[in-house]
């Protein structure tokens, strides 16, 4: 059976919410993504909801092809194992040495200085309710 490459070629940005499901289900979810999915009716049904998001593309499976595919796994499987590499040790992060240390301190202490301090409150004449109070 062929199998269908659908690449999507608009984007799915204004589109009724449906059409983007269907992009998702055929596996689509931005412009040049292309996936390549059996050729079966329900497949087809949904390249139908929304060609003109995408283009579709039949890959043949030729004799070629699935001859390929049935030598591939025969031919790893008696390939001569390469020489396992050398384990390199995984290096630590670098620490920050005393003077980077001393530099971000300065610089956190320059952000603190030039926030804005919220205004003070002066003493105002008294509210109307502590007017009302003292009379």
């Amino acid at each position: 059976m062929a199998d269908l490459v659908v690449t999507q070629v608009r984007s799915s940005i204004g589109a009724k919410p449906k059409h983007r499901g269907t992009l998702r289900a055929l596996g689509l979810g931005r412009i040049g993504k292309s996936n390549t999915l059996p050729d079966r009716p329900e497949i087809r049904g949904m390249i139908a909801k929304v060609p003109h998001m995408i283009t579709v593309d039949e890959e043949a499976e030729g004799p070629a092809k699935k001859a390929a595919a049935a030598k591939a796994p025969a031919a790893k499987a008696p390939a001569a194992k390469a020489p396992a590499k050398a384990a390199e040790p995984e290096k630590a992060p670098a620490k920050k040495t005393a003077a980077k240390k001393a530099a971000a301190k300065k610089t956190t202490a320059k952000k603190a200085a030039t926030r804005k301090t919220p205004a003070k409150r002066t003493a105002a004449k008294p509210s109307k309710s502590e007017e009302t109070r003292e009379s």
